[in-house]
């Protein structure tokens, strides 16, 4: 059974959807989720599902190897799931193509520093986009431009606002993020 580790930044609804649906599988546990923000609301959701969560800072993660010896012990994988740093060459090189991040759009649309989350939302919707999507991609040393590995596309109205465009990428993150990770897992 493969290990997973997962990445967060923030509210954990993409971490919970991953550990909720590899409890139901025998490819893959998740072990562990590490955070970056002492505020995050992952770290209730990990408490409720009985994950252990691990809180680090920025000297932990880009100027030492505690990050990279934890994760040499306790992952196989690692899954960046709304997570907001750039990942160190130490931890990309130690995990080769077993770094996935989600984006929410379509690569190389709206990708790259500072753009996640509702930024993406904003601007897909200022350039009135007629359909956006998600980007399932390998991690490698620039933002947003690892090897792509998924992709799927939703239809925009020109009435969808930013948070309505919000609702549609976080459907199909639920819907398919787990999946491609698995498939990626029993390769």
């Amino acid at each position: 059974m493969k290990r997973i580790a997962i990445f967060a930044s923030g509210s954990g609804s993409n971490a919970e959807n991953i550990i909720t649906y590899f409890n139901t599988t025998k490819s893959a546990i998740v072990t562990f989720v590490f955070c970056n923000s002492k505020k995050a609301k992952v770290f209730d959701r990990c408490k409720r599902l009985k994950i252990p969560a691990v809180l680090f800072n920025r000297t932990d993660f880009f100027e030492s190897e505690k990050i990279l010896t934890q994760l040499k012990d306790t992952a196989d994988i690692i899954v960046l799931a709304g997570f907001l740093w750039k990942v160190p060459s130490n931890l990309i090189n130690a995990f080769p193509n077993k770094i996935i991040n989600i984006h929410p759009a379509l690569l190389p649309k709206y990708g790259g520093k500072g753009m996640y989350g509702m930024h993406v939302h904003n601007a897909v919707k200022e350039n009135k986009e007629s359909e956006t999507g998600i980007t399932i991609h390998f991690v490698n040393e620039n933002y947003d431009e690892g090897a792509i590995i998924f992709q799927a596309t939703t239809q925009l109205e020109s009435t969808d606002s930013p948070e309505d465009i919000a609702q549609k990428i976080h459907a199909l993150e639920y819907e398919h993020f787990p999946k491609v990770i698995e498939s990626i897992i029993v390769q």
